[in-house]
């Protein structure tokens, strides 16, 4: 079995990907809520246009839940939320864990989680850092974190989260100077609150970001099923296809 047989990614809506990577069952951003608005401030709503490709109880046993933040819906809905309690742990912002309690595993940005393989071996789980808009955002947006996974007989995995800096990616790309696959969470999100700017990644900067990381492999999410992503899967392919890079992408 090639190290590439052992990742699989299925993205089940929005920021939800169900990960199975040596052995172990991960999901990213629960979001299982049937279609609905979110209101979020005054006269200010997030509307979730259509459901999860999977149901919770479909899901099978998960050995963890990585969770980029958990301050909006459309990375953790009252559904995600359900599931939370009933997986082994819970990974997350410091501040997030503090909020959710329970299972939930605070990380800073560079700490180190060693997960357990089924079939002996160990998956080392790294907080990487992640800025949900522009500098200086964190008081209107909160605090966000993204994961690799790496292990020596594995491909090594980078899961942006909601991440809208170049930066960050190249800080992460230093570290980590193969990225066999890369989860980018893009869309395109703006917000009138910080004049219009990119919380998320849009297009040309995910091709951008695949290209700083030198990814071998794209799996898009975060491009789907909310009305506030102002571009989906169409806008993303484009964009790789412009760049040169749709041999990258993942179906």
């Amino acid at each position: 079995m090639s190290p590439d047989d052992q990742f699989e990614a299925r993205v089940l809506g929005g920021p939800t990907v169900l990960i199975e990577y040596g052995g172990l069952r991960l999901l990213t951003d629960p979001t299982f809520d049937d279609p609905q608005d979110y209101e979020v401030g005054p006269d200010r709503y997030l509307t979730k246009t259509a459901a999860s490709a999977m149901a919770p109880s479909a899901l099978g046993s998960l050995d963890a839940v990585l969770l980029s933040h958990d301050q909006h819906p459309d990375n953790l809905d009252r559904a995600g939320r359900a599931l939370l309690p009933t997986v082994p742990a819970v990974f997350t912002t410091e501040s997030g864990a503090r909020r959710l309690g329970g299972n939930a595993v605070g990380m800073a940005p560079w700490q180190e989680q060693r997960l357990e393989r089924p079939g002996g071996g160990t998956v080392t789980l790294t907080a990487v850092p992640a800025r949900h808009g522009p500098a200086g955002c964190e008081p209107v947006t909160g605090d966000v974190i993204g994961f690799v996974l790496s292990a020596p007989d594995l491909p090594t995995v980078y899961i942006s989260g909601d991440n809208a800096s170049l930066d960050l990616v190249q800080e992460i790309a230093t570290r980590f100077p193969s990225i066999d696959f890369a989860v980018l969470f893009a869309g395109a999100v703006r917000t009138p609150l910080l004049d219009g700017a990119l919380l998320t990644l849009d297009g040309e900067q995910a091709a951008q970001a695949a290209g700083i990381l030198g990814a071998r492999r794209v799996i898009p999410a975060h491009v789907d099923s909310w009305a506030h992503f102002t571009e989906g899967r169409e806008q993303f392919d484009s964009a790789f296809a412009k760049a040169g890079l749709a041999s990258l992408l993942r179906p």
